[in-house]
């Protein structure tokens, strides 16, 4: 079978192009029937900073997904990275520095680095969130309401975890709009509807977090910053540089993923007024990780292999990058039941949003899955009668499924 039997010549899953249009679910599947494992060629300026051949395998199937993150023996983060793909002109050593963020780390640092942070994001931590999270969760939808109509994604999904991150960090939160403006510059240089330069946008998040972090350090508190820049009884806090590494990543994954994860599952409840209706009256467990599965705010990540190694009917050599289209794996039918409808009382829902059930595996998921359930809470008590009033627009991004706006009433 050759490539165009598959994808037409030329189709690459991390074009921003592509995924600013849609998310390619006609060529997912096709993928996911005929090459679960496929080879993406790609021009030298898609994977500028990148090393290990001229392409990818892009990882379709959700059993694949599912094995390779949790092998660290055989595929890693730390040679190239997470990110599948980044802004053109990125430089080799550019991303060799980031190798000093949690994602992009291998076991043992990796296992290191994250038992440090895993301080701050304990079942009791996110738990004492709860009160002042539902609270801020209704005060935001009422302020919504009371402006009548307006931009969802700024309004509503941005601004719980936006308040959230400065709750745990002890940002004042008159400088979350900083955060806001900041992961926007980092992630979306590639939209023509944004303007800013990543690398100066990175540079005021690490400043702002090594000046929090020099702070708690002479000037303790009760804060998670401190519990994270402390040496404990093993001994060994975060640096500054990676405790600024740890505020990018916690910024970006827990403002930028959560903010379309919730603008994603309100336009599905809007576009299924059904399940609106049905959340309204019965408020199912099973809504929150149906909104995450259906919105999948990460459409992909990667690995580089480690080793030679095969998975499914091919032989990923030493060296190579593998992308874990995660946006694939979780519309994928031999796991998920009539996957492409939208149902909140889904009872078996084993999605990889939050990237698999590996080393990996998001450390802040159960704050996300808290801002998702309190959010739709609150819009269900002040605002069960809100309305679409345009299709939502989409980010223009290789790696994330972002919406920029999505205007609705709100009653």
């Amino acid at each position: 079978m050759t490539t165009t039997d598959v994808i037409p010549e030329g189709f690459d899953f991390t074009d921003p192009d592509v995924n600013w249009a849609s998310i390619p679910h006609d060529e997912f599947l096709a993928l996911r029937q005929k090459a679960p494992v496929h080879w993406v060629e790609q021009p030298e300026t898609s994977r500028h900073g990148m090393e290990g051949g001229t392409g990818y395998w892009a990882i379709s199937k959700h059993a694949d997904v599912s094995a390779i993150s949790k092998d660290s023996k055989n595929f890693g983060t730390a040679e190239n990275g997470a990110i599948i793909r980044f802004q053109e002109g990125m430089l080799r050593e550019q991303v060799e520095m980031q190798r000093v963020m949690l994602i992009n780390q291998d076991p043992p640092e990796h296992t290191s680095t994250r038992q440090i942070v895993s301080r701050g994001f304990t079942p009791r931590a996110i738990n004492a969130l709860e009160e002042l999270m539902e609270q801020r969760a209704a005060q935001i939808v009422k302020d919504a309401v009371a402006r009548g109509t307006g931009n969802f994604v700024e309004e509503v999904a941005a601004e719980l975890p936006l308040q959230a991150i400065a709750d745990l960090l002890g940002v004042p939160q008159e400088d979350r709009r900083k955060l806001f403006d900041w992961s926007n510059q980092m992630l979306a240089n590639e939209d023509p509807d944004y303007a800013g330069e990543p690398d100066v946008a990175a540079a005021e998040i690490l400043g702002y977090a090594m000046g929090m972090a020099a702070d708690r350090k002479a000037n303790p508190r009760d804060d998670i910053v401190t519990k994270l820049v402390h040496a404990d009884k093993e001994g060994r806090g975060l640096t500054d540089d990676e405790f600024g590494f740890f505020v990018i990543i916690l910024t970006v994954a827990g403002n930028e993923t959560t903010r379309n994860a919730i603008t994603h599952g309100m336009n599905a409840f809007l576009d299924n007024p059904d399940q609106w209706e049905l959340w309204k009256k019965e408020r199912p467990e099973t809504m929150v990780d149906e909104v995450i599965r259906w919105a999948t705010p990460v459409i992909s990540f990667q690995r580089t292999a480690h080793h030679d190694v095969q998975v499914g009917d091919v032989t990923v050599k030493k060296g190579e990058r593998v992308g874990l289209f995660y946006a694939s794996a979780n519309f994928d039918d031999d796991v998920f039941e009539d996957p492409y409808r939208f149902d909140i009382t889904r009872e078996s829902n084993p999605h990889v949003a939050f990237g698999g059930h590996g080393a990996h595996y998001c450390i802040g998921a159960n704050l996300a899955r808290q801002e998702v359930r309190l959010i739709f809470n609150a819009l269900a008590d002040h605002a069960p009668d809100i309305t679409k009033l345009e299709e939502p627009k989409r980010l223009r991004h290789g790696w994330i499924n972002g919406i920029k706006e999505l205007q609705v009433t709100y009653a």
